[in-house]
């Protein structure tokens, strides 16, 4: 199976051989039945070693959207014959083309257990009962993050999307007290509640425990305060992942909100400068981006992938809960990264100036109406409910963006209402020139 039980629970040293000799039939699987990697490749056969795998090229993204039209509907780098595809997934598409995931049956098990470490680390097991609000029309966020919440032991409600009235009556008929979903979408709750059901308020549903996954935004302390005084639940990033690689390899836990790595033994990660493709140590303050090598994967395994996400390490030490993955914080995706006068700025960066401002809602859009190089960001921000623009209003958040983040920001404020309130991920770079 290649699955240690509780495996990120052991630290690298432990898992060490069973980690080689995983690579050692995974390498094999891949050099002779991956078309897509044995042109990359040039011939030249995967090193024997872990340690060696600098020696290959990276695959990214951008290969992979140009295989699937090629060779429809998995691509080249479907590595398994078409029989063992057990499950068929296909990616939200948020930053691109939507691309068809194939799982085999081993594939699913390996996921949904891996998962399962991610919500378990942040806080669901048996006796919970949890609602899960996130697409099941083919997006890896539904079905499979489904039984990734059932194997901790809890019981799921597989609610989905749309219907957020029936929503608020079945989390109150039934007792739910945990709820997974993206971090905007109690927003269109909110919304939902102060106009069907004026004498609730959201803290009246009874929830206890928020399992956030799918968009950034949780490391700002003032949209974690808002959750636990709106709300009265205690927010988790219980669900980070990349659905090319596995849906969810990294959560949070209670005794530290950084995320923990928790695939160690399915997984092979690597930090490299985004810039240069340089190898960078992982090791607490190193920043770069995550490349990830499947050590398990049947159906479509990836080696050296760029994930695009720029990450932040914060500790590499055993954390109380248990967990020997390395801790780091999402900084950001290098194709959000807008470069404002030599200044890499981030939607993560944004959001911590926005939500700072009570008058604001916390919603925001980065509207980019000309390709780069950039002088200005130009962020359009919305208002809060009953909150009144004032003269003052722009400049004010244009002075804060300035002082805390040294860039020059032309702010526009928008009435409370203007953006749509999703109930999938909301995008916040908006490309019209594209």
């Amino acid at each position: 199976m290649a699955l240690i039980e509780n495996g990120h629970t052991h630290s690298l040293a432990e898992l060490a051989a069973h980690r080689q000799s995983a690579w050692a039939l995974q390498a094999a699987h891949v050099a002779e039945n991956s078309s897509f990697y044995q042109r990359l490749w040039q011939g030249k056969a995967p090193p024997k070693y872990l340690q060696d795998l600098p020696e290959l090229p990276f695959s990214d993204k951008a290969d992979l959207r140009l295989s699937q039209p090629a060779h429809p509907p998995f691509g080249d780098y479907l590595a398994a014959p078409a029989h063992q595809v057990a499950r068929l997934h296909r990616t939200s598409g948020t930053t691109g083309q939507a691309m068809n995931l194939a799982l085999s049956a081993r594939d699913c098990v390996i996921t949904e257990t891996v998962g399962a470490r991610a919500q378990g680390l942040a806080g669901l097991g048996p006796g919970m009962m949890v609602v899960h609000c996130l697409n099941y029309q083919m997006w890896m966020g539904g079905l499979t993050d489904h039984m990734t919440l059932e194997r901790t032991g809890a019981t799921v409600v597989p609610f989905g999307v749309g219907g957020t009235e029936l929503l608020i009556n079945t989390i109150l008929e039934t007792g739910i007290t945990a709820i997974s979903c993206t971090p905007s979408y109690p927003a269109v709750l909110e919304r939902v509640i102060a106009d069907r059901f004026p004498h609730l308020k959201p803290r009246d549903l009874g929830l206890k425990l928020g399992l956030f996954g799918g968009e950034p935004g949780l490391d700002d302390p003032a949209l974690r305060q808002r959750f636990h005084d709106t709300w009265g639940l205690q927010p988790r990033n219980s669900n980070y992942g990349v659905s090319d690689v596995f849906c969810n390899f990294a959560s949070e836990c209670p005794h530290d909100s950084a995320l923990h790595f928790v695939a160690h033994d399915v997984l092979h990660t690597e930090l490299i400068d985004p810039d240069t493709g340089a190898p960078k140590p992982i090791e607490p303050g190193a920043e770069g981006e995550l490349v990830l090598t499947h050590l398990a994967r049947d159906c479509q395994p990836l080696v050296r992938f760029r994930t695009g996400d720029i990450l932040r390490i914060t500790d590499t030490q055993p954390c109380a809960c248990g967990c020997h993955g390395f801790r780091f914080r999402v900084v950001g995706r290098s194709d959000d990264m807008v470069v404002v006068r030599g200044l890499n700025m981030f939607p993560t960066m944004v959001a911590a100036v926005v939500t700072s401002f009570a008058e604001l809602s916390g919603d925001y859009r980065i509207m980019l109406d000309s390709p780069p190089p950039h002088d200005v960001l130009p962020v359009h921000v919305e208002l809060a409910a009953q909150a009144a623009d004032t003269p003052d209003l722009a400049p004010r958040i244009e002075a804060e963006f300035k002082k805390r983040l040294g860039a020059t920001i032309r702010i526009t404020v928008q009435p409370h209402g203007t953006f749509p309130r999703t109930e999938g991920k909301t995008k916040r770079v908006i490309r019209s020139y594209e």
